[in-house]
């Protein structure tokens, strides 16, 4: 089961303000807002709001293909995603509209407005079931705040809601330290009152598609460690650390209470991971979804939504298409000689991982310089089995239906959040001679990468080939790379490993009111760059010199309504060159 359509939100009309937000009477006028049903509508619709194809598109776009694991289709003519490979952002380009998540946090804003006046009229809607309902409300806002944050950094902050034209004003930049504080202060009110994970029995879809007190935790989890990033502040990077084991803990109760079968040994029986040779099959298998290492999922149930960017992306970039819009790169085509992938332009450094080989078609072909995605978009049915190993991968099939494509996206998992503990262990440590977070760090890592490791195989990580601290963060960024790729996590990864390398970020000031123009990290730039061949990197590296470049621009149409926006520096020369 996934959420019903709800028209009050989906039909909002069409005003002209630096936001794009819609408002509408019909949701706002006196005939609404009567009753408990009125109120659940509106909470459907925001989640709704998040399946729309410019968020999914977004998620994407901004969190994966600026990485080193997405490529552009060669056949396919698009000048618009070959500038965005050139890091030639234009502030044209429709990526860089905001106002798919602005229409969200707006939706957000006008049920925490209007909501209290249910309790009022309806006696089935009880104060209880108003703070779950703002719980959730302070959530989803949160959630798009962090997005703008991550893609933007400098944000207008509206907590409260546009419901009439003329109500709509200019409104200036906030700082990320502003908007990120507001997002935590949000998730800590959120954590009181939202449901507990497994709060609507056994098996209920809104376990994985409501937010849920581990999807808060999540969410926490990740704002944290992104702050730390920026700021290196280990009193962030506790909190992270203190998110995740409350996500564990809460995983390891529900599946004692649910399940009786004992799985994994040691230390691995409270992350209760599915084999590594299922998990193409239930994690991330169509039928399937919402599995017990699942955390938030948005739910798209093929009939009244279907993934559709999704699908145009991966799979095919239209019916008649033999390949999606983008595909995997070459760091996914061959075996690293070592576990540091640092070496050359591999990931992986096993044919005994699983994901090796569900992740991509054509995998093992060392000439391909692009492989079609199979991660989320497959329609086979049956596992990959990797002993005997095979001289190439699985080829691409296009038998999978393209009309009202089913296919969950999942936002937190619980290896994500295992591998932001580690993540955070490992910025936490004081330096090589400090081995008790970098060892606790290596054991997260492991349980994470063993699963997937075929079960006769001998390979395994070792930690004495990873016992410094920057071996060690870059073993847990390359597991996030080979156990996260293409779930719209990895620019986001390469951008707090650059963060972390540099000194003098000022996240109290916006780009245009003088925060510095801190020179990048070179290593961060080294893994972005191994995507391409020959001399194609070299113009990317030339032009990404400093930290406004790791962000996008305000789409021009915004900055021309509201004038308090200030554009992102770099990209405003950027766009006076172009027309040079």
């Amino acid at each position: 089961m996934a959420l019903c359509a709800v028209s009050a939100v989906c039909a909002l009309s069409s005003c002209s303000d630096f936001l794009t937000i819609y408002p509408t009477d019909k949701i706002v006028g006196d005939d609404f807002w009567k009753t408990k049903a009125d109120v659940d509508q509106m909470v459907d619709g925001c989640y709704l709001s998040m399946l729309s194809y410019d968020i999914q598109e977004r998620a994407i776009m901004w969190g994966a293909y600026r990485s080193d694991e997405l490529v552009k289709r060669k056949d396919l003519v698009s000048t618009t995603l070959d500038n965005v490979s050139a890091a030639h952002l234009l502030p044209t380009m429709n990526y860089c509209s905001w106002a798919a998540f602005y229409k969200v946090i707006n939706n957000c804003n006008i049920v925490l407005n209007h909501a209290p006046e249910v309790m009022e009229e309806d006696p089935e809607f009880t104060q209880g079931d108003y703070q779950v309902v703002r719980a959730q409300m302070l959530a989803i806002r949160s959630l798009c705040y962090f997005y703008l944050v991550r893609a933007f950094r400098d944000v207008p902050y509206v907590s409260t809601s546009y419901e009439d034209d003329s109500q709509i004003e200019p409104i200036a930049q906030s700082a990320p330290a502003v908007v990120l504080q507001n997002c935590l202060n949000d998730l800590e009110e959120s954590r009181n009152y939202i449901m507990k994970s497994g709060g609507y029995g056994r098996n209920d879809w809104r376990n994985w598609g409501y937010f849920t007190l581990d999807a808060v935790n999540a969410l926490m989890a990740d704002i944290y460690l992104w702050r730390a990033a920026m700021t290196h502040n280990n009193a962030d990077y506790q909190q992270v650390v203190d998110c995740a084991n409350r996500i564990i803990d809460s995983k390891d109760a529900y599946y004692k209470k649910f399940h009786t079968e004992v799985v994994g040994s040691g230390a691995t029986d409270k992350y209760h991971l599915e084999d590594g040779d299922m998990v193409h099959l239930t994690v991330f298998y169509y039928n399937d979804g919402n599995q017990h290492e699942s955390i938030l999922e948005w739910q798209f149930n093929g009939r009244n939504n279907a993934n559709t960017a999704l699908e145009n992306l991966y799979y095919k970039s239209d019916k008649n298409a033999t390949f999606g819009t983008l595909k995997a790169s070459p760091i996914f085509n061959s075996i690293a000689a070592t576990a540091n992938t640092m070496d050359g332009k591999k990931l992986f450094f096993s044919k005994n991982d699983y994901r090796f080989w569900n992740n991509v078609y054509d995998a093992g072909n060392e000439d391909a310089e692009e492989m079609p995605i199979r991660k989320m978009v497959n329609a086979e049915a049956e596992m990959t089995i990797v002993t005997p190993k095979s001289a190439a991968g699985i080829s691409k099939k296009n038998n999978r239906e393209y009309d009202n494509f089913r296919q969950n996206w999942i936002v937190y998992r619980l290896t994500d959040v295992m591998l932001m503990k580690a993540e955070a262990l490992v910025a936490m440590a004081s330096g090589d001679t400090d081995q008790a977070p970098l060892k606790e760090a290596f054991d997260l890592v492991q349980i994470v990468n063993k699963r997937s490791m075929d079960k006769e195989a001998k390979d395994t990580l070792i930690y004495d080939n990873f016992n410094t601290k920057d071996q060690m963060e870059l073993l847990v960024l390359a597991e996030r790379g080979r156990e996260l790729c293409f779930e719209g996590k990895r620019w986001w990864d390469l951008m707090r490993f650059c963060y972390r390398g540099m000194n003098g970020v000022d996240i109290n000031q916006t780009i245009g009111q003088g925060a510095p123009q801190v020179a990048l990290r070179s290593d961060m730039l080294k893994l972005v760059l191994r995507k391409y061949s020959g001399g194609e990197g070299d113009a990317v590296q030339g032009k990404m010199v400093s930290e406004p470049y790791l962000y996008w621009p305000l789409q021009e149409s915004e900055t021309k309504v509201n004038s308090l926006l200030i554009q992102n520096p770099v990209w405003a020369q950027e766009q006076t060159t172009s027309k040079q």
